[in-house]
């Protein structure tokens, strides 16, 4: 069995590796030969449509600079994660190759108001190890059984004269954060800079070194340390600071990054998919954190797309571990009392998010092997005192960001919600204890999370038992040999 990946030996020659390589790994570690890795082809494609319908269309095939990063042992995805999948298969076998889990800014997007009454594009991005024969890549999207059905394919020759292999010129220094190992054997993550000015460029590393150090005193990182290699890239922008149309602000960055994004004034993403990928692609990377020079709070955070903070926020290594949380395990908001941008679930079905659970079938909860013995489920807990409290919480919020206060009236608002908050869930009976608790993912009810409180719930300092494992799967996904 081969696949149409072909790295080349020390000698030349092409090496075709097998599904499960192990014997031609041990054959490789006997003989000393050196394998090189593949390079890393990225599709590009737009993305339109509704609330009620999709269209796909090819835009361009790039081969990016650098070779491919990624676990050779572990190119086909069995964590179930992720809105979308895609698949690259080789048409001579009809076989997986390589497959991945996704979501996207439009699969947010087409769930929100604004997606029942008009129709948009977004530019997205497929990478994959560079074939060297034909392979066709399927896209598929979960349908309202939770099962990935087939929206769009197309057919990739390698041969094709018109896939751009021309020489791109890096728009930032390679910064290395963290080297523990060969790409391959790592989780590579990229820390990317937005509105820094070339004379903010030290700023940034330092940014992006406190931050780091945050993401790593946090378990499971924390005991995980070693099998993450961290790179950063932050091409200078002409301002500082990042766009919030909210206050008439409006910057020209390198990466597009803005507030605002669906008319949520926290929510920070860019929009412009190209520059993105085309800076990016200078490191080795799997996952990305895009830093925002600014200090109103914000951020974001997409699964296997990237995340998002604003650097300079008091709130940021909070938001940082959090909106990492989204983009590298899939998890799920927990929260339910803030206002978000999309619509409320018109039915009920298991959200295929690890840390939230529709309770279908309470017997069969989906983390039941981590519940706590003699913890009911659905768990009981404060939730009305909580509820009410919030309530109150974010009409202050409400006025402090409509009077255009200064950001250290919020910043003071967030502290004295904290202290309530632990207060509260410290007095809990279930609290520490895995069950099933009501209120998740925007909703109050019928949705529910596994512990009283978690990362991803509020602004705590760590994540609760169902997330670790999860977390922990992934790292797992990029770095294990087998």
């Amino acid at each position: 069995m081969t696949t149409p990946f072909a790295p080349k030996t020390a000698k030349g020659s092409v090496l075709r590796l097998a599904r499960a390589p192990k014997l031609l790994c041990l054959l490789f570690a006997l003989t000393g030969v050196a394998v090189a890795s593949p390079r890393t082809m990225r599709l590009d494609y737009y993305h339109t449509g509704n609330a009620t319908q999709e269209f796909f269309s090819l835009d361009k095939l790039v081969v990016e600079p650098l070779s491919w990063p990624g676990n050779p042992r572990q190119f086909v995805d069995h964590t179930n994660l992720g809105k979308y999948l895609f698949e690259v298969i080789d048409r001579n076998t009809n076989r997986v190759i390589y497959s991945r889990g996704f979501a996207s800014i439009y699969g947010e997007w087409e769930t929100t108001d604004e997606a029942k009454k008009a129709n948009r594009t977004f530019h997205e991005s497929l990478r994959f190890p560079a074939p060297d024969k034909p392979v066709q890549v399927v896209l598929k999207k979960r349908d309202a059984n939770n099962a990935f059905r087939e929206i769009w394919s197309v057919t990739i020759d390698p041969e094709d004269i018109f896939i751009d292999r021309s020489k791109h010129m890096p728009t930032g220094q390679l910064i290395e954060l963290e080297k523990n190992g060969d790409p391959a054997d790592k989780v590579d993550f990229l820390i990317l800079g937005d509105g820094y000015q070339s004379s903010e460029l030290k700023k940034f590393e330092r940014d992006a070194r406190r931050l780091l150090d945050v993401l790593f005193t946090t378990s499971p990182f924390k005991e995980r340390r070693k099998d993450f290699n961290v790179w950063a890239i932050c091409p200078p922008s002409a301002e500082s600071g990042i766009s919030r149309p909210s206050s008439k602000i409006h910057r020209q960055t390198p990466l597009g990054a803005t507030y605002d994004a669906f008319g949520s004034e926290r929510y920070v993403l860019t929009f412009d998919n190209r520059a993105f990928r085309e800076i990016a692609s200078f490191a080795p990377y799997e996952f990305v954190e895009i830093l925002a020079n600014n200090r109103t709070y914000g951020g974001g955070g997409i699964f296997g797309l990237y995340g998002t903070v604003a650097a300079q926020s008091n709130q940021a290594p909070y938001v940082f571990v959090h909106e990492f949380g989204h983009h590298f395990a899939g998890l799920a908001d927990e929260y339910y009392t803030s206002p978000v941008a999309y619509a409320p679930a018109t039915e009920r079905i298991e959200p295929w998010e690890p840390n939230a659970t529709a309770l279908l079938d309470p017997k069969n909860l989906k983390w039941k092997d981590l519940v706590t013995p003699g913890t009911p489920i659905p768990t009981p807990w404060n939730k009305e005192e909580f509820e009410k409290y919030s309530r109150e919480y974010q009409k202050r919020r409400g006025l402090i960001r409509s009077e255009g206060r200064p950001e250290e009236v919020m910043e003071a608002l967030f502290l004295e919600v904290a202290q309530f908050e632990r207060a509260l869930f410290a007095s809990e009976k279930y609290f520490g204890k895995v069950g099933a608790f009501e209120g998740a993912m925007y909703e109050a009810k019928s949705y529910y999370r596994p512990e009283v409180d978690c990362i991803m719930f509020t602004r705590t300092t760590s994540f609760c038992a169902v997330c670790r494992r999860a977390i922990e799967r992934v790292i797992n996904l990029y770095t294990e040999r087998s």
